[in-house]
């Protein structure tokens, strides 16, 4: 029996890819594109991953399934495996979107379906990063998830969508923080007081070190940016779905998806970072 299937193979799928196993393969949708596939195929073989050329051939005979694919691609991912299912899989749907969106996919999969939610970064936490997995099936999956070698791991509840909810409601928070230090660190520099800014935060909020936290948020920002959006447009589904409002929440795809957009390495440091960022916000906030 093969330990498990990854259906996306980013940042987080070579994170979770168990070392020294030879019973793990995986698809990632970057091998049908010829400008990114080198790069992938990289990635494949760095992590010890065998690696299959299409959705059906990684499928075939799978029994565990971990789906690790942007948020605007999770129901999508759904859909073109379900065909290529068997009936008594696992499909471990880790992605970050919505608990409507999760209810679609579990729908449209037809085996055991999982809502499991990542609730940190992949690293360095790897198989320690804290998941909560939902659903009928929940249990199956988490069995499934510890014979993987995820150390850390909660039931959220009986129903697909109660893992995604706490992850998106948490998210506005988090990737709304990000979003506000991106804000706040580029004004300040743009009006000539950073350090006073930072030294009055760092005041108010002793031990918080703002400027490391400038600095780390712009570095994941500039990395993940247009990931973080699509997940965050997730989270305003979520909260729309809700009747709660999402004003703010809108306000955090938007900086999130300008910053990811730059598409431009992060350079070492604060000042390096703002220096870069500014003037190719300020020509992409020009009118046409």
């Amino acid at each position: 029996m093969r330990g498990a299937t990854f259906i996306g193979f980013g940042e987080a799928g070579a994170a979770f890819a168990p070392p020294g196993r030879s019973d793990i393969r995986g698809y990632d949708i970057k091998l049908d594109t010829p400008a990114t596939r080198a790069n992938k195929l990289a990635d494949f073989a760095a992590a010890g991953v065998a690696r299959a050329d299409s959705a059906a051939e990684a499928l075939a005979g799978a029994q565990t399934v971990l789906s690790l694919v942007t948020a605007d691609q999770a129901l999508v991912a759904a859909r073109t495996a379900a065909p290529h299912l068997a009936s008594d899989a696992l499909w471990l749907d880790m992605n970050s979107v919505a608990p409507d969106t999760k209810r679609a996919a579990a729908a449209a999969i037809g085996a055991r379906y999982v809502d499991v939610a990542v609730m940190a970064p992949v690293h360095p936490g790897r198989h320690a990063t804290p998941l909560l997995v939902a659903g009928p099936h929940a249990e199956a999956g988490a069995a499934a998830l510890r014979d993987l070698g995820f150390t850390n791991i909660a039931i959220a509840g009986p129903s697909v969508g109660d893992a995604s909810a706490i992850k998106m409601i948490r998210s506005v928070m988090v990737k709304g923080i990000e979003a506000l230090t991106a804000e706040c660190a580029l004004a300040a520099e743009a009006a000539g007081v950073r350090a006073a800014v930072i030294a009055s935060l760092d005041a108010s909020w002793p031990g918080a070190d703002w400027a490391k936290r400038f600095d780390y948020n712009l570095d994941r920002m500039m990395l993940h940016g247009q990931r973080r959006a699509a997940e965050m447009e997730e989270v305003t589904k979520t909260l729309d779905a809700l009747g709660t409002g999402s004003a703010m929440t809108r306000g955090t795809v938007e900086r999130q998806r300008a910053i990811g957009s730059l598409n431009t390495a992060p350079p070492d440091g604060l000042a390096a970072k703002l220096d870069l960022i500014l003037p190719l916000l300020t020509r992409q906030e020009q009118p046409a």
